[in-house]
Parts: structure tokens; sequence; C-alpha cells
């Protein structure tokens, strides 16, 4: 049996590289990293805009993470920016909405990390906090803060204790989106994880990076529930 195919979003961004200088598509390679660590194989989402694109590639993966990254423009949400949100990646934000609901209706386990998580929330009606001052999150460099689970979530099946997680953030959920429950929280009561309950496949986002980290656990979580739709559509 073949690994999972994990699907992880991307987008464009001015780069240069030798004498090239021109837009790019870009991924952190942590992020492939702890793919390919979690027993999964790893493969590259570009922005697209064709109308069923997103629809078309979900179909063809077995999982999809939502990478992290900028700021999700506030109006996505129904709030005027603040001073501190950064710029729009409105591109970005279409096609990383179009994943997470086709996702979600085609029962493709998902993963968010951090701006994937705060999208999901949004995907979902949800709100966020634009700016954490003072909250455990807020980190101005890259940090480590525990996150204790929530009892009886998926999440805490997979990471059942507290745990010390690497964080880079200063927005964060506000009003849950419908369906949604909070599965960890941070000391001060910061939702660090969220997912949908109840569903065949997982859907699951995570406020910190654990591409940052060592804890394969929550992405191990995804490529065990990508897995099990593999065998699940493959033919004996």
């Amino acid at each position: 049996m073949s690994r999972p195919v994990i699907g992880i979003s991307t987008y464009q961004d001015p780069a240069r590289w030798g004498v090239w200088e021109m837009p790019a598509v870009l991924l952190p390679a942590a992020y492939p990293r702890l793919v390919r660590a979690a027993g999964g194989l790893a493969v590259l989402l570009p922005p697209d805009e064709a109308e069923d694109a997103a629809g078309e590639a979900v179909a063809a993966l077995d999982g999809v993470v939502i990478a992290g990254g900028a700021d999700v423009e506030p109006v996505r949400y129904g709030a005027d920016p603040d001073p501190r949100t950064g710029p729009p990646a409105r591109e970005r934000d279409a096609w990383e909405l179009a994943l997470i609901r086709a996702a979600i209706e085609q029962d493709v386990p998902l993963l968010g990390i951090c701006r994937g998580m705060q999208l999901l929330n949004v995907a979902l009606g949800g709100t966020l906090h634009q700016h954490l001052d003072g909250h455990t999150g807020g980190h101005a460099v890259f940090g480590g803060h525990p996150v204790d689970p929530v009892p009886g979530t998926a999440y805490a099946a997979a990471v059942p204790e507290q745990t010390t997680v690497p964080a880079y953030h200063h927005q964060a959920v506000d009003r849950l989106g419908t369906g949604l429950i909070a599965s960890a929280h941070a000391p001060d009561g910061t939702v660090e994880a969220l997912e949908l309950p109840d569903r065949e496949s997982l859907v699951l986002g995570v406020q910190w990076h654990p591409e940052m980290g060592e804890d394969l656990r929550v992405m191990t979580a995804l490529v065990d529930a990508a897995g099990r739709r593999r065998r699940e559509r493959t033919p004996v």
C-alpha cells in the first residue's frame, strides 16, 4: 500500500534566486518534511482560479493541510481591519477557503495550521481576534507555551496530555464557526485547537506550528485518517 497523499496549500509571492526575480509559488520546507516524517507523501497545491479547481484537487487527495502565514482579510468575517492586521492576501484567502470547503464537502481529512486553523473557523462562519495584546500566543518571535487538551476530543485522542508547543501568532479564534468545538486551550483561555466532531474524517485546526517542533502526533493523526480513507477507496 502506497503512502497517503497529502496536499499542502501554497501561496504566490515575489522571489529571487540566481539571476531570476519573479512571482513564485512558495511553502516553507518544514511542512512537507513533517508530512513525510508522519508517513505521508506530500504534494503542493498552488493557487488556481479555475472555478472547480479546489474540488478537483481535493478529490485526488487523501488529506489536506492548510499552511500558516498571512492574516486572514477581516472582510471575510465581517470586520473592519485593525491597524495591526497585516495586508490582505486575497488570492490566497480565496484558494484556501475553497480547499477547506471542498475537503469538508468531500469528507477528506483536513488539518489547518495557525492561519489554516483561523481560516477554517472563518470558513464556517466564525470570527477572529485581530490582535492579542498580552495573550499567551502573541509572540513577536517563535516561542513555546503550554496547551491543554479538552478530554473526549479528537485532538485529545492524539495528544492526551499538556504539551509545550512552538507558536508565532498575534491573532486567534474569537467566535467559533458553526459546528466547531474547541479541543485545546492555552492557560489564558485562547483556543489553541478546534475541530468538527462526529464526522467520519478528521477536521482539525491547531493554532501553533507543529512543523517547527519535533512532536509528530498532530500530523500523524491526519496521515492516519488519510490512510484509512485511502484504504476505503482502494478496490481490493
